[in-house]
């Protein structure tokens, strides 16, 4: 009788040709790759703008605001609805540039493999 096993490993326990050491060494390659991208997109900055260039936000690809610009213009007291929809508008896009440009460089620092539901 033939001994039965889990698919891809030998009878002997073994992985079928699958070296664990290289795989450990990818995956702390991998690791370490994603520590070095995420403190290089931690420090880089983003900025977006609303309303013509009437309001930019820059921020930092850890989500912190880092400028603020707003043209005089644009404050009107009896509008300040408007004044904050463009700075939302700004921030947001500003955000999402950063979290864009996040997502692919950490595909890039993974191979490619990226992991469901992060990247």
């Amino acid at each position: 009788m033939a001994r039965r096993g889990f698919p891809g490993m030998s009878p002997k326990g073994g992985m079928g040709g699958m070296n664990m050491n290289a795989m450990l060494k990818k995956a702390q390659k991998m690791q370490e790759d994603m520590a070095k991208a995420q403190q290089e997109l931690s420090e880089k900055e983003y900025t977006a703008t609303a309303g013509g260039g009437a309001v930019s936000v820059t921020v930092k690809g850890s989500n912190d605001i880092v400028d603020l610009k707003i043209s005089p213009d644009v404050v009107d007291p009896d509008d300040i609805e408007m004044l904050q929809d463009l700075i939302m508008a700004a921030v947001n896009q500003a955000l999402k540039v950063a979290d864009e440009e996040s997502a692919q460089i950490m595909r890039k620092a993974t191979g490619g493999a990226g992991i469901p539901g992060v990247f």
